[in-house]
Formats: structure tokens, C-alpha cells, sequence
């Protein structure tokens, strides 16, 4: 016989044995997000939780986490079901630890993919969803470097599905060598457009059949200027408007 799980794994199962769609959102909240940006960033929060709340489906499948990343790096919100999801209140301080925070983000999500394996759980390949500012800062090259690669790596192996949106004036090049999808500049502080995109999204995925590729709608929350921009417009453009996005949802690794 194998080890008794413990009695609150045992009750949330039992409770709710629908497939897992684990969505991470992984928030740069330093200095230079202080104001203005957290408060509309906020706004959007509530808007993510009250789209996903009230469709039945996703309300049982959906997961959410916060990550927080300044100076310091806080898991400010461990995955829980949309319902019970409170928009955590955010204060900008400190540099851009953003690394760590991409560290922490993928040992939460390694983490939670071990107790749904423990239940038996079917889930879908986790999103990660960094919202930034800047770049990193405050950190070593080779810590920069780590995470960097543990994230291709993840990557490659289907572990994580990782987005990375600009805000401002945020560094595209800088972002681009850390993630591997180019990083989306966020239109001004459009962060109702953006939850409300990654709200029916996520609601898309979870009424999907592992192994499926899910429709997603059109990013019309992408800021449409800037040399990066320029750079990377076709494949921006296609993120932004084609009906497939290529992505499959497996049981994962």
C-alpha cells in the first residue's frame, strides 16, 4: 500500500477530478512599475478573475498563480481556482530580479505538475505570463544565464508555454535573449485587452482535448510601433491574427 496522501490533496480531488490548466502570472513589480502601471495592471487582475470566474468550465479546470518580482522575489499567490483568486495588492519597489523570478515561476509550476501526477490529474501544458517593465537587474550574469536556459530547455521539452510582454519602454532586445517567443510590447497600459485576451484563452484551452490545438482570439492589446516591433512584425503579426497558434496541450513532463 502506498503512502496516505495527505487529507487536503485527498478532499480538493475528490472534490474537483477535472483536467488542470495551470496559468502563472509572473509580475515585475520594481520601482519603475510604481504607480501608474501597478494600478492599471491592478485593474486588470480583477478583470482576469471575474472573466474566468464566471464561465462554469474554466472556474473548475483554471488555475492561477501570482509570482512578483523586484528586489525580491514572492510567491504572492499559490495556484488556486479562479473563484477563489484574490487580485494580490501590488507595491513597486527595488530592481528587476527578473531571473529569479523566472526561477521561481518554473519550480511553482514543477511543483504543482507533481501533485496533479500524485492524483492522477490530467493537465494541460502550464502558461507562464511575465509582465515587465524592464530588464533584468541587480543580477549576475550567470544567474541571468541559468535561467535563460532553463527556460529554452522547458521549453523544448513542452514543460511551459512562456509569454513575455513589454510595458512602456521596456528593453524587446533584452527580453528577447531571455525568453524564446518574441516578447509583445503591450499597447500603452491596455491591461483590461490584455487579461480579457488571456482570460478567453484560457477558457479556450480548458474546454480543449489534451493533445489539441487550440484557437486563440486575436492579441489586439499589442502596441504597433518601435524598432523591435518593426524587426519582428511578421512574426508579431502572426501571434496576433492567425487562427492557430500551434500550441499543443499534453499531459505533461
Amino acid at each position: 500500500m502506498g503512502p496516505i496522501r495527505p487529507l487536503e490533496e485527498r478532499v480538493e480531488v475528490a472534490d474537483n477530478p477535472e483536467p488542470r490548466c495551470p496559468c502563472l502570472l509572473l509580475l515585475d513589480t520594481s520601482g519603475s512599475m510604481k504607480g501608474e502601471r501597478l494600478a492599471a495592471l491592478t485593474r486588470g487582475l480583477f478583470t482576469f478573475r471575474a472573466a474566468l470566474a464566471a464561465d462554469p468550465i474554466a472556474a473548475r479546470r483554471i488555475e492561477v498563480a501570482v509570482v512578483t518580482f523586484g528586489s525580491r522575489v514572492d510567491v504572492v499567490q499559490p495556484f488556486i481556482a479562479p473563484d477563489r483568486f484574490v487580485p494580490p495588492a501590488l507595491t513597486g519597489s527595488g530592481q528587476t530580479h527578473m531571473a529569479e523570478g523566472i526561477e521561481r515561476a518554473l519550480t511553482l509550476i514543477a511543483s504543482r505538475k507533481g501533485f496533479y501526477k500524485r492524483q492522477g490529474l490530467f493537465y494541460y501544458r502550464p502558461w507562464v505570463f511575465m509582465i515587465t517593465d524592464g530588464q533584468p537587474e541587480g543580477e549576475s550574469e550567470t544567474a541571468v544565464a541559468h535561467a535563460a536556459a532553463r527556460l529554452r530547455r522547458y521549453e523544448a521539452e513542452k514543460r511551459v508555454a512562456f509569454f513575455a510582454v513589454g510595458v512602456g519602454g521596456a528593453d524587446m532586445a533584452a527580453l528577447q535573449k531571455m525568453v524564446v517567443r518574441p516578447p509583445l510590447p503591450l499597447r500603452e497600459l491596455a491591461f483590461d485587452d490584455l487579461f480579457l485576451w488571456l482570460s478567453a484563452s484560457m477558457q479556450s484551452v480548458s474546454r480543449s482535448q489534451p493533445g489539441d490545438k487550440v484557437e486563440l482570439p486575436r492579441m489586439s492589446w499589442i502596441a504597433r510601433v518601435g524598432a523591435f516591433v518593426r524587426e519582428h512584425e511578421k512574426v508579431i503579426e502572426n501571434l496576433s491574427t492567425m487562427a492557430r497558434i500551434g500550441l499543443k496541450f499534453t499531459l505533461g513532463v
